[in-house]
């Protein structure tokens, strides 16, 4: 049973009264220097993202955490060394339908598809016949295998994005990740795979806006062998719109379309009466970068070999195509303000050291597929065992007084009353995931420890209290724009109110008596635990 903190150790733990101006401050000062132009959006493996990486480390050393960089790097210090491969596409492709009876469809880019950098070839070209699998879910616990009856070995899948809406929040983000989806399609022996966009998803990310960046760079890391860690391979050769669907599935789209945003989602697959010549051409490239990790060392001799680890990746998506004349995207709210709290709540642990180790990780590479976090999950710089959890900080919407948390992961393990007595003690309530086709639990960095069998959690601002007009608002305006930047009416008092409340969740997982694990049964412990 974990260990109930004594009155007096809670206080001693909290910050003082006047702590919140001061942190107010320096989180904004924080946010001030990593939002700014001079930056120019943070992007994994330039030298504006390096610039932040020094901010960070200047950080950490001034806050008194011990450099855990790792024997990596030559130096010594904060910076773990992140080798990538970078890729983009380099122009449209071309993506071409024809049947056996000589009919040739020619697919327009941007209007009915768009592609992305393909990393292990710089010409892609494949011609085969196209399977529609319905959602492509294999879920045997629901009795639901899309795939049932359909022949696809050799050819492309046509799959809809998202999953069905009947699926758990958490378990649905599972099955509508692109892992999940291509795993599925490469254990079937397809050759290729083609995403089509739902109504959903049209709604929630527009295609107009994959489009006017699909020749932003995609990357993954590089193994200790010098090949490029590709977690599936099937090539994923393009996606499709809502409006290109049509071609693609004739007069059942609309039905199909219809289906897909019913609760079960029960669409049936089937062979397509079309083939796809497709071509993919890309520029490939090596790219470095780092992540920051600091430590403070647990003062419990049993304990002290044990992590709890406090996350945020650091990265943005640089310079686009501009949006009202504005092509730096400074991402002050993604993820500035998640790096900002970060380091806030490494301050409340100045001087107090928790009975666990408590490790910062301030990552690269997220916005590439959660890169940085995902090398370091698998060549981390203290011993993998150790790492008994993690706590995420990301994209906290801090533009009004947040009352609740969706706190994705608590209710899978240990971590869930850490996260209620936390919440408590400071007026905060819980609530559950109002955005579930968002598939959030997978699309940030504390996932890649949860697939590596570690205990996770990860806090979103709330609805309540103006949060869902605030939530909203800002994901369809500002989300991956230029205009997230510091002229948004930024309330630097709630980002220490975020910091405050992190802290105080990894404060218990630190001090209890009982190591952070796994609710029995649970859907994630049997994907990933024991890993």
């Amino acid at each position: 049973m974990k260990r109930l903190l004594p009155l007096c150790a809670l206080l001693l733990a909290s910050p003082a009264p006047a702590q919140p101006d001061r942190a107010a401050a320096d989180i904004k000062a924080d946010m001030a220097y990593l939002a700014s132009d001079k930056l120019k959006g943070r992007e994994a493996g330039t030298p504006e993202y390096d610039m932040a990486a020094r901010y960070v480390a200047d950080r950490m050393k001034l806050i008194g955490l011990v450099p855990k960089g790792g024997s990596d790097n030559p130096g010594g210090g904060y910076f773990q060394h992140v080798p990538l491969l970078a890729y983009r596409a380099t122009d449209p492709g071309s993506m071409v339908l024809h049947d056996k009876n000589g009919h040739v469809v020619p697919l327009v880019f941007g209007a009915d598809y768009v592609v992305s950098g393909y990393g292990q070839s710089p010409n892609l070209k494949m011609d085969a016949p196209l399977v529609f699998v319905g959602y492509g879910l294999i879920a045997p616990e629901h009795g639901r295998d899309d795939y049932a009856g359909l022949d696809v070995r050799g050819k492309i899948v046509v799959a809809l994005s998202g999953a069905p809406k009947f699926l758990e929040s958490e378990e649905r983000a599972y099955y509508r990740s692109g892992h999940v989806k291509l795993a599925a399609a490469l254990a079937h022996g397809a050759a290729g795979y083609v995403s089509i966009g739902t109504l959903t998803g049209e709604r929630l990310h527009p295609f107009a806006n994959s489009v006017r960046r699909y020749q932003s760079w995609d990357m993954t890391w590089i193994t200790p062998n010098g090949s490029p860690f590709f977690a599936v391979n099937v090539p994923e050769l393009a996606g499709i719109s809502v409006a290109g669907a049509h071609k693609l599935l004739g007069p059942d789209a609309d039905r199909i379309l219809a289906e897909a945003e019913t609760k079960a989602g029960a669409v049936k697959g089937f062979a397509l009466p079309w083939s796809l010549k497709a071509q993919v051409h890309s520029e490939i490239k090596n790219a470095e970068s780092e992540n920051i990790v600091g430590l403070l060392p647990g003062s419990d001799p049993k304990l002290k070999d044990q992590y709890v680890v406090l996350s945020a990746h650091l990265d943005h998506i640089g310079i686009t195509p501009p949006v009202n004349g504005d092509s730096i995207n400074n991402g002050a709210l993604d993820n500035a303000s998640g790096v900002a709290t970060t380091l806030e709540a490494a301050r409340l642990f100045a001087g107090k050291p928790a009975r666990r180790s408590v490790l910062f990780l301030i990552d690269t590479a997220e916005e590439k597929g959660l890169i940085g976090a995902e090398y370091f999950a698998h060549n981390p710089t203290v011993p993998r065992a150790g790492m008994v959890a993690d706590v995420d900080l990301d994209m906290p919407i801090l533009t009004y007084e947040f009352t609740d948390v969706v706190a994705f992961g608590a209710g899978r393990s240990s971590i869930g009353p850490s996260v209620r007595r936390a919440a408590a003690g400071m007026d905060v309530k819980l609530s559950p995931d109002p955005m579930p086709d968002e598939g959030i639990f997978t699309r940030s960095d504390h996932y890649r420890f949860v697939e590596q069998g570690i205990p996770a959690v990860f806090l979103a601002t709330g609805f309540a209290n103006g949060g869902e007009a605030a939530t909203r608002f800002f994901l369809k305006n500002h989300y991956h724009k230029p205009s997230d930047d510091l002229s948004q009416p930024i309330r630097y008092d709630m980002g220490a109110k975020f910091a405050r409340l992190n802290y105080a969740i990894t404060r218990e997982l630190a001090d209890g008596d009982a190591k952070p694990s796994w609710n029995k049964d649970d859907f994630f412990a049997g994907k990933f635990a024991g890993k």
